[in-house]
């Protein structure tokens, strides 16, 4: 038998106890194991052992049955999203994010795009999006299944915003980096599905819009596209959203093209008054902040007095009022901030280190879930 905690789980005090005991860290000799500690250590040991790759071949397996086998054997959308959630701590891992598809994951996880559920169409998307994120050949798999399609349908049409922000957010992670799928993502009218975002009235999706078109302006080609079909003054609009965040991305977008000084961007910022009216707005705004405030505004300020300069070849007032580096701040350093790499940093691909229990929703009226029905054979 093995021994067992008082909650009838692992001992966990135990095997430490065990460890420090039969252990050697070079000034005692190592013991010899009972065949009783033998057992006890391996049955503690693989009890808590996770076959990540067994469990993902259930959920492809899942993924694979048709709604109504599903529902016929009880399983529901939220159950569904649960799966996903799940699968998306495994992927998490480059190394499992590689073979969802040579166990026959990622069709299906694709083909989950397309659901008529929008929680499941929303949460298969954020899958996607950890599944290739800094991670050129899961990029690769996906535009080779032509993932991209369904994304970018979602992200232009969908009824649900989360979908369509969800989208948005694989498709960013999808082409990074990527010169195949930026080519896909150009022929089909991805830009003007960003302009379409753009003009949301969700600041979420907006902010996603603004990062990926700061990313694209990085491009001569995708610039060129954004100034043809009117981004930049989308951008001075947003430069005095409600929404802090969406600010600073419009921001981070219009600094981007002011230090394009090639003949050809000299119209790339083609209303020099009104953006010179936002900005005078933002300075008024950023002068009359409370200290809390300020230090919150950090990068907002930076950015505008860096617009500012490229604009117009002097500081703005706020370097003279002191409000650029506050007292205790270091200088920025050059280029400003960068807003765009938020959106990008590569999540933690380690699923071996624990995770801390989600905060349990006060609504909800239960603990912690219990794991996805899955079907028997």
């Amino acid at each position: 038998m093995a021994k067992e905690g008082a909650g009838g789980g692992p001992d966990w005090n135990g095997l430490l106890k065990w460890s420090l005991a039969h252990g050697s860290d070079g000034t005692n000799p190592p013991r010899a194991l009972s065949e009783e500690d033998r057992k006890w250590f391996m049955e503690a040991m693989q009890a808590n052992t996770v076959d990540v790759v067994g469990r993902m071949k259930e959920i492809a397996q899942v993924m694979k049955t048709p709604d109504d086998v599903l529902q016929s054997h009880g399983v529901t959308p939220e159950n569904i999203e649960d799966m996903l959630d799940e699968l998306q701590e495994h992927v998490e891992s480059i190394d499992m994010a590689n073979d969802l598809h040579s166990i026959g994951g990622l069709d299906p996880l694709l083909g989950y795009l397309k659901n008529s559920h929008a929680g499941i169409r929303a949460k298969a998307a954020e899958v996607v999006s950890t599944v290739v994120q800094n991670n050129p050949k899961s990029q690769q798999l996906v535009m080779e299944s032509n993932g991209l399609e369904p994304l970018l349908t979602n992200f232009r049409s969908d009824p649900s915003t989360t979908a369509r922000t969800k989208a948005l957010g694989a498709i960013s992670s999808l082409i990074r980096n990527n010169q195949s799928g930026l080519a896909a993502f150009r022929l089909g009218n991805g830009h003007a599905a960003l302009k379409d975002a753009l003009g949301s009235d969700d600041a979420r999706l907006q902010r996603k819009a603004l990062h990926l078109t700061q990313y694209l302006l990085n491009n001569k080609a995708d610039r060129n596209v954004a100034e043809k079909i009117g981004l930049p003054n989308q951008l001075i609009h947003l430069a005095s959203s409600d929404d802090s965040g969406v600010r600073e991305a419009a921001l981070g977008g219009l600094l981007e093209l002011a230090r394009d000084k090639t003949p050809a961007a000299r119209n790339a910022l083609p209303d020099q008054d009104k953006l010179k009216d936002v900005l005078k707005s933002r300075i008024e705004g950023i002068s009359a902040m409370d200290a809390d405030d300020l230090q919150a505004a950090r990068e907002e300020r930076q950015l505008v007095d860096s617009l500012w300069k490229e604009c117009y070849g002097e500081p703005s007032s706020l370097r003279e009022k002191g409000l650029v580096v506050l007292p205790g701040e270091d200088a920025p350093q050059q280029p400003p901030p960068d807003v765009v790499g938020k959106m990008f940093e590569p999540p933690l691909r380690v699923w071996a280190v624990p995770r801390p229990a989600p905060a349990e929703d006060p609504d909800s009226g239960s603990g912690k879930k219990d794991p996805p029905l899955l079907l028997g054979p």
